[in-house]
């Protein structure tokens, strides 16, 4: 029996506790390629994730979590591995599974905005009941039919409205590069499990921020798509279409397998790889242009020149003054010189307001305005209301005091300048 080989030590970069055996040990490719070969087994790795879930409880990552639907199905995709292993050979297994279900066994969660079949789903409030859907989300069955598992539900606020993940049915989603800072939100949750080493990789979604926020806090990658990139968001060009579902992950590469199967993309073995005497993973075209700049570099003989916008101008100015820290300007200007030196074009706005302003006149109160006027349709009592956090409660009656032609001329507002 082949021995197997033992997992590397955690990455500088992804963690803080060298001690930890966790998912900081490997990026999610490598883990994905271990369990296709046999390395490791999807009872394995789904025991990881709900054992660093339960031990990290206090960073309130999750919500729920169902360690015996989770284990239960590890076990019939480990059986399902060993059986097309049995019968293709190990080689042509890789090849095919890999094609057809590109995160096979890989453990993740979706937040607690997402419905997922059998898995309670709270909204992370307690002024309606809880629910448990009987059918998943068109993106998570997607991501489930590529292989994944989910082991439970991850922390967000109450109706994913701030941009912290804070509710008053679990602990507040806790950074675990310092625990006694926020991990953000609406994908607070996802990024503190991912950062914690608790997942490889999770899908978010992003309106305002709920998956850059999280992801820039807990020091992960996160990418919010454009509009029309994933097929299972809502369709439409509208300013109001503010919803689009991205990956959140450790490194480029893994963020790439995630969202290649979160938008659809077929994943295929190259020719000149199928000519190798060692089998290779079947790869999404996301992956593929990720791992091409890897390998070619961004500089100037590597990939085409690219354009970048970089400010540090708040949107929230000059009504809310934010202070960057000295480290964080640091590190930008540090970014934005090897970018330069590597031959790509960087350009930035004016600090502050005024004529280079990058945002327009009442800006963030026409983004509240649209942020919150869905709050005004909701047909809540007055015991309800009590049961909403405060901010909640704030936004509500905003929205419901709110004139109509008010929020249409916010909306129209943020459209011209969508379109400009």
């Amino acid at each position: 029996m082949k021995q197997r080989q033992q997992p590397p030590e955690p990455a500088a970069e992804h963690t803080t506790d060298r001690s930890l055996a966790d998912f900081r040990a490997a990026t999610a490719q490598q883990w994905r390629h271990a369990l296709l070969t046999g390395e490791v087994s999807s009872v394995e790795l789904t025991t990881a994730a709900l054992t660093a879930a339960a031990t990290g409880s206090e960073l309130g990552a999750f919500l729920s979590l169902d360690p015996e639907f989770a284990l239960a199905r590890a076990e019939q995709l480990d059986a399902t591995l060993q059986t097309l292993r049995s019968r293709l050979g190990a080689d042509q297994a890789l090849t095919q599974l890999s094609a057809s279900a590109p995160l096979l066994g890989l453990p993740t969660a979706f937040k607690d905005l997402v419905p997922v079949a059998g898995l309670p789903l709270t909204l992370g409030t307690r002024a309606i009941p809880t629910q448990t859907p009987a059918a998943d989300h068109p993106l998570a069955q997607r991501v489930h039919s590529a292989g994944a598992l989910s082991i439970g539900k991850t922390q967000v606020p109450e109706f994913g409205l701030p941009c912290y993940s804070e509710n008053q049915l679990g602990d507040p989603a806790r950074n675990p590069l310092d625990p006694s800072r926020t991990a953000g939100g609406s994908s607070g949750g996802a990024a503190a499990a991912v950062a914690a080493g608790m997942l490889p990789l999770a899908p978010g979604n992003d309106g305002g921020g709920s998956v850059r926020i999280p992801a820039a806090a807990c020091g992960l990658v996160g990418l919010k798509p454009g509009r029309g990139r994933i097929p299972d968001d809502q369709a439409g060009d509208s300013v109001g279409n503010l919803m689009t579902s991205g990956p959140i992950a450790s490194t480029a590469e893994d963020a790439a397998l995630l969202f290649d199967v979160m938008a659809g993309h077929q994943f295929t073995t190259a020719d000149r790889r199928r000519r190798r005497r060692s089998p290779v993973p079947a790869h999404g075209p996301a992956q593929r242009a990720v791992q091409r700049t890897l390998q070619k570099g961004m500089g100037r003989n590597g990939m085409r020149p690219l354009s970048f916008a970089v400010t540090t101008e708040s949107p929230f100015s000059p009504e809310l003054d934010i202070v960057l820290a000295d480290d964080a300007v640091a590190a930008l200007e540090k970014g934005i010189a090897a970018l330069s030196a590597q031959g790509h074009h960087v350009q930035g706005a004016a600090h502050g307001t005024g004529d280079g302003s990058l945002w327009p006149q009442s800006y963030h109160q026409n983004f509240k305005t649209l942020w919150t006027s869905p709050l005004g349709q909701l047909d809540f009592d007055d015991e309800q209301l009590q049961q909403l956090e405060p901010l909640t409660q704030h936004f509500v009656q905003l929205a419901r005091s709110r004139p109509d032609a008010e929020t249409q001329a916010a909306v129209s507002a943020l459209q011209e300048y969508s379109d400009s």
